[in-house]
């Protein structure tokens, strides 16, 4: 099992949400991709004292900031939306040096906005597009199992890891949602043979997958090492370390809100008393907390942000 103790030892950390729309050609989104400020970023983390940085390769629009060989023979797309730049790789080499690990965030079910791209993938179905979905009922989600489409899902993510191999230090894996129906444990592909995907390149990378916003936050699954603990409105308090699961498996505590007025955007919601305040308390008992910030396309993060994060590093 991966030790989460150098991601303890980090406490706090940075996640940004860098994405773009279905309608972007992928001339424009290569043209974006480039003109990363990967050395700005990198000044901006260093500066507050951010432990590690998460990134997102990609979601459901179909652009991702790094290529992807697999991805592109399976969907057949050309030109290709997986970026020329290997944005995720440029970024360790800024980030590694300064002693700030990186994260990868990807999800169990990218390109669902791509139909081209769900084509290939053979995503024949999502829960984007269901009406009344219950989002606690096993047999709702029955038929978004797809087993080829996760296949097909565990390669692309394969390639990724085999191409960055210990420059990422962990994943963050977005809408693997209803596992007990999704990724039955006697059944593959599941979470078992999803983590060895992502594992591929380093065997000691961390997972979460995440079931949803869950308040209190959960352990998951046996298949990851510490909590996604997606939370937005509530602040839960941390019991301690770890949390375990019925088999005694212990996930790493971990919490992830945003400091905006949603998910990458709009201004500040918190004032700093309280940012740095839970951030404390998080930490204090071992746990680990992450915040998301909004990114500009430049690849900079704003300034109230910078200011903000800038204060949890100083008080902590």
């Amino acid at each position: 099992m991966p030790d989460t103790k150098w991601f303890a030892q980090a406490r706090w950390g940075v996640f940004c949400h860098y994405l773009t729309t279905p309608q972007t050609s992928a001339e424009e989104w290569n043209r974006q991709v480039d003109a990363f400020d990967v050395p700005g970023l990198a000044r901006q983390l260093q500066s507050v004292g951010a432990g590690y940085f998460f990134i997102t390769v990609g979601q459901g629009s179909g652009h991702y900031c790094a290529p992807n060989e697999t991805y592109d023979a399976i969907t057949g797309l050309r030109p290709s939306k997986c970026s020329r730049r290997d944005l995720v790789s440029d970024l360790y080499d800024a980030l590694h040096p300064l002693g700030i690990h990186l994260l990868v965030y990807a999800p169990a079910d990218g390109s669902n906005a791509d139909f081209e791209a769900r084509k290939g993938l053979k995503l024949t179905a999502h829960w984007h597009e269901a009406k009344g979905l219950d989002w606690r009922s096993s047999d709702a989600w029955t038929i978004y199992r797809l087993p080829e489409f996760q296949r097909n899902w565990e390669a692309v993510c394969r390639d990724w890891a085999l191409r960055w191999g210990r420059k990422v230090r962990g994943w963050w894996i977005d809408g693997a949602y209803a596992a007990e129906v999704r990724y039955p444990e006697d059944e593959e592909p599941n979470l078992h043979s999803y983590a060895a995907a992502l594992r591929a390149g380093n065997p000691d990378a961390i997972l979460a997958f995440n079931p949803g916003v869950r308040t209190p936050v959960i352990h998951y699954s046996d298949h990851e090492d510490y909590t996604t603990g997606e939370i937005s409105t509530a602040l839960p308090e941390c019991p301690g370390p770890f949390v375990t699961g019925p088999s005694g498996h212990a996930d790493r505590y971990h919490v992830l809100s945003y400091l905006g007025e949603r998910w990458c955007g709009q201004a500040p919601r918190f004032p700093d008393d309280l940012v740095c305040g839970y951030t404390h308390h998080v930490t204090g008992k071992g746990g680990v907390m992450t915040w998301d910030v909004p990114i500009l396309k430049s690849g900079l993060i704003p300034e109230p942000f910078v200011r903000q994060l800038g204060a949890i590093g100083s008080r902590l």
